[in-house]
């Protein structure tokens, strides 16, 4: 059985993602296809946090979002009942709320759930937590090129096909 640190680096080889722009560091928890823990040490060196704010850095809430989305990715990716998607994107949000802010030095605690699955899209709900409330809520939906997809829609488009 691998361990939960390998299952994230085996999940993250399939995101999009450079390693200058992941935003899990590690894996506390997978439930592969259902739900997944993570966390993010907000560093103080990543580069955005120069400029925002000067003085008094902040982690982007929408970085935060985007740290449930790739969370949200792996539990799709390691979904045993489903193939793997290439091309994975975040693709619609709902319902995002802002609580609280994140500053250099605290660790992040991302909670993702799968709420449901429709092909190539998926859907989840998220939360980001610091050590004492939560700091960002959000709907979200990623969706990737499945297997075999691209042949089939690329053949429908060709122009023997509308003969």
């Amino acid at each position: 059985m691998a361990s939960p640190s390998s299952a994230l680096q085996d999940a993250l080889r399939d995101l999009p993602h450079g390693s200058g722009f992941r935003f899990v560091d590690e894996l506390v928890q997978l439930d592969p296809g259902g739900s997944g823990v993570g966390h993010y040490h907000v560093k103080g060196s990543e580069p955005f946090l120069e400029a925002h704010f000067p003085g008094r850095p902040m982690m982007p809430a929408v970085i935060m979002v985007e740290a449930l989305a790739q969370l949200g990715g792996v539990i799709a990716q390691a979904d045993p009942h489903h193939p793997k998607m290439s091309d994975v994107r975040l693709t619609a949000l709902r319902h995002v709320k802002v609580f609280g802010t994140a500053t250099p030095g605290t660790c992040l605690a991302l909670h993702v759930t799968l709420e449901a699955r429709l092909g190539p899209l998926v859907q989840f709900e998220g939360e980001v937590k610091d050590s004492e409330s939560t700091l960002v809520k959000a709907h979200f939906t990623l969706s990737g090129q499945l297997e075999g997809d691209l042949a089939v829609s690329n053949k429908s488009r060709s122009p023997e096909s509308r003969s």
